[in-house]
């Protein structure tokens, strides 16, 4: 279709060519981000949507403004309308480790040490998809230390009658071992054991119910433990997250864990410091309490993205108590707004994992 002017379909689809995906180096055009019917021309007026592989996109507006400038500069177009849309695509479903049925993509959230605020960041990056638009699990794979019910403000115990559940808490659905422990009852579990709990958790809750997650959330135990290597080989996990403080011997930990998923072939995504300084509530003054830039130093010597660093701030550990995490409780705040840049970066990543996978099984060669 054309409009008076003579303006194409093909046309509008090379001044979109013209737009690039930052993580991906190709075009929007060739990516498929434009569908075949999406495209409306008339009257010196264009409409097309714009299906991005994510919703928490970082440069999902800076798209939109350029897409809507190469399109005004057609001739005769006066008006463009320029939708954005996502439909996140399957990771590593078709290959590796058997899929979790309704789960689109894994993200593990890992530290080799314990107090760095993993299931904190776990807590807080989940939410942030979902701010974002996504559907999106929290699995809770700490089971002899299960913190994620508290962090939710979710009862301890809650379904110690009924039995294993997931519950939805925040516009997320949640699993945790914690939701049918009473409390103060220890979990003392041998190796087989706890593989075998993540196992359960991944393949026996039905996380498909309500309709299929974009992004499974991970809180792993810290530690190259059973379950970080269950979680590793039962499911097809798109990428790690490893969390750290500043200080070398957390740091040092933490090229551990990196290790550890690089020799089971899962992809790393990069590094986030936690608790990296500390800026005084009432003079603003920062103070570097654990060392300053050691994990973007170790990011960069280990050849891996460091993702974003989170201030050491009352509210975050308040929230965590409180069981209103920040990015609920505070969302304007920079600490939450931080927590969403790490939130578009791990979720670009997984995007991009997506491709790797299909050049992958496209490049495979046929089964006789």
């Amino acid at each position: 279709m054309a409009d008076p002017d003579g303006v194409t379909k093909d046309q509008v689809l090379s001044a979109l060519s013209q737009i690039e995906d930052p993580d991906l180096h190709k075009d929007i055009v060739s990516l498929g981000f434009i569908p075949e019917d999406s495209i409306e021309i008339g009257d010196g007026h264009i409409a097309v949507k714009i299906v991005l592989t994510t919703p928490a996109c970082p440069v999902r507006d800076e798209m939109k403004a350029q897409a809507e400038e190469l399109l005004l500069a057609l001739p005769g177009i006066e008006r463009v309308d320029v939708e954005m849309d996502a439909s996140v695509r399957s990771t590593g479903a078709a290959q590796g480790p058997k899929a979790v049925p309704g789960v689109r993509n894994i993200i593990a959230i890992a530290s080799n040490k314990g107090g760095v605020g993993k299931s904190t960041v776990a807590v807080n990056l989940a939410l942030s998809l979902r701010h974002f638009g996504a559907s999106v699990g929290l699995l809770d794979a700490d089971l002899t230390g299960p913190n994620i019910p508290t962090m939710l403000g979710v009862q301890v115990g809650i379904h110690a009658d009924t039995g294993l559940a997931i519950l939805e808490r925040y516009g997320i659905r949640a699993a945790s071992l914690g939701f049918v422990l009473k409390p103060g009852t220890p979990v003392v579990w041998r190796g087989p054991m706890i593989g075998s709990g993540v196992k359960q958790l991944l393949h026996d809750l039905p996380w498909s119910e309500g309709g299929e997650l974009d992004y499974l959330v991970i809180d792993l135990p810290p530690g190259t433990s059973d379950a970080s290597m269950s979680a590793a080989s039962e499911a097809p996990i798109a990428g790690a997250v490893v969390v750290t403080t500043p200080n070398v011997v957390s740091v040092e930990d933490a090229t551990k864990a990196v290790a550890m998923f690089e020799k089971m072939k899962v992809p790393v995504f990069g590094l986030v410091e936690n608790m990296s300084y500390f800026a005084c509530p009432h003079c603003g003054e920062r103070t570097d309490i654990f060392g300053t830039g050691g994990a973007e130093a170790m990011a960069d010597e280990l050849g891996i993205d460091f993702l974003g660093s989170i201030p050491l701030h009352n509210d975050v550990r308040a929230g965590a108590d409180s069981g209103v995490p920040i990015v609920e409780g505070h969302p304007e705040s920079s600490v939450a707004e931080a927590f969403r840049t790490i939130a578009q970066r791990v979720a670009a990543k997984t995007s991009v994992q997506h491709f790797f996978a299909e050049e992958a099984t496209a490049g495979a060669p046929a089964e006789a």
